[in-house]
């Protein structure tokens, strides 16, 4: 990744189509030949266009909530709109999406697929069990498949970014950050470059985090500005949100933690 700009870009999509039996966004949960789609993590695994299919990269997906709120990736940048359900068909709104830029493969994808869906080309629905697919009137084709959320205890939580309400921005190179929130009630990992563990109760929304215990190592400055940065979540209460395979930890000053469950 080459960089990451917190300005956001407005995309519009013209109608993607999911659902059977007539209905509005938030009205309960579209399903597809008896699958639910709203309330869903569906992986993006490829996208044929011409004919041509090309694999999705790590980490492109699409979700639709129950109320109809819509976020996901399109192989690079994030996104989220609002979707109008309506028999087969769902509509999505104008998107705001993130402005990184990325390696080429995930960026080509990403327009790719921002070309597909923004053509004005309507698409029907079909469900295999975890399987759903996406086309169009053209015949192009979007892939996806249903993952399962990830656990809050026992999964192994790199840290990809740091910031607030405004800004993120991922860890620097090098950087070897992730927890591990203990089923014993413990907290395990890395923090940038020393290793970290304490005390971790969860409740309501909110992770109590003890004192810290950590390794001394030294490390380059940037690594050692990160671990200083992850820090200040200990002798505290982070308050903390999953999504799917991401996390959310806020901490009491405002500072905002994203992690992704490993593989």
């Amino acid at each position: 990744m080459d960089k990451q700009r917190t300005t956001l870009s407005v995309l519009t999509l013209l109608p993607l189509a999911v659902a059977c039996g007539t209905q509005s966004a938030g009205s309960g949960s579209a399903r597809t030949d008896s699958a639910p789609v709203t309330g869903v993590h569906w992986t993006v695994d490829s996208l044929t266009v011409d004919g041509k299919t090309a694999q999705a990269p790590s980490g492109a997906y699409l979700r639709i909530g129950e109320d109809g709120r819509v976020s996901g990736n399109l192989g690079c940048n994030g996104f989220g709109s609002k979707a109008t359900l309506d028999g087969d068909r769902v509509e999505f709104g104008e998107i705001q999406t993130t402005d990184m830029g990325c390696e080429k493969g995930p960026m080509s994808f990403e327009r790719s697929l921002s070309r597909t869906v923004a053509g004005g080309s309507e698409f029907t629905t079909k469900a295999d069990g975890d399987k759903l697919t996406l086309t169009a009137d053209n015949g192009d084709r979007i892939s996806l498949t249903k993952e399962k959320d990830a656990p809050l205890r026992g999964t192994k939580w790199t840290v990809t970014a740091l910031g607030d309400t405004n800004v993120s921005q991922p860890l620097p190179k090098g950087a070897n950050a992730y927890f591990v929130l203990g089923e014993d009630g413990t907290f395990d990992g890395r923090l940038g470059c020393n290793h970290a563990s304490a005390q971790a109760t969860v409740s309501d929304g909110h992770i109590t985090l003890g004192r810290v215990r950590t390794t001394r190592m030294m490390c380059q400055g940037s690594l050692m500005r990160t671990e200083k940065t992850l820090l200040e979540l200990f002798d505290s209460k982070p308050a903390y949100t999953l999504d799917h395979r991401g996390i959310t930890l806020t901490s009491t000053n405002g500072t905002i933690v994203s992690a992704v469950a490993d593989e």
